[in-house]
């Protein structure tokens, strides 16, 4: 496997596992948590879910620009010669992370504390609005991945 190649499955598995979940979640595990959970369950649910699946991006949020740079540095020699695809994608990238970490540092902390003291109304309410910013950053990365697809070919 050539420096390239690898680089490259590694910033593709990144971005699949980060927008496939968001996916997944959304579009799959939020509505059978609804149909099946009542209210304290389900936001004990999404806890849960949350603390092992931003274990993830994580992963990806450090993959990402670490591959991304060393593509543009092998294909490209450099940012000054990369197409305006890459840039949009780092662009996506940024709004993305700054969205995610805005979720791990300051609303997860406050569905975790609302779970914790049986705080049910409050709980429900903080994950609406992390299931907004979900929402978000999945559209965002529907359109990263658009960008990227229909990118000329390497």
């Amino acid at each position: 496997m050539t420096p390239f190649a690898l680089i490259y499955t590694l910033h593709v598995l990144a971005a699949l596992i980060w927008v496939g979940g968001m996916f997944f979640a959304w579009m799959v595990l939020r509505p059978a948590a609804m149909k099946a959970l009542e209210g304290p369950a389900r936001l004990k649910l999404w806890v849960e879910v949350f603390q092992r699946f931003f274990v993830w991006v994580w992963v990806a949020v450090v993959i990402l620009p670490i591959s991304g740079v060393g593509l543009i540095h092998l294909r490209f020699s450099g940012f000054e010669t990369a197409p305006r695809y890459v840039q949009i994608m780092m662009g996506l990238y940024l709004v993305m992370t700054a969205l995610f970490i805005r979720i791990q540092a300051l609303n997860l902390p406050e569905l975790r504390k609302a779970v914790l003291a049986e705080d049910w109304p409050t709980g429900a309410a903080t994950l609406g609005k992390i299931r907004r910013l979900v929402g978000i950053n999945l559209l965002l990365g529907l359109l990263l991945v658009a960008v990227a697809s229909a990118r000329p070919m390497l």
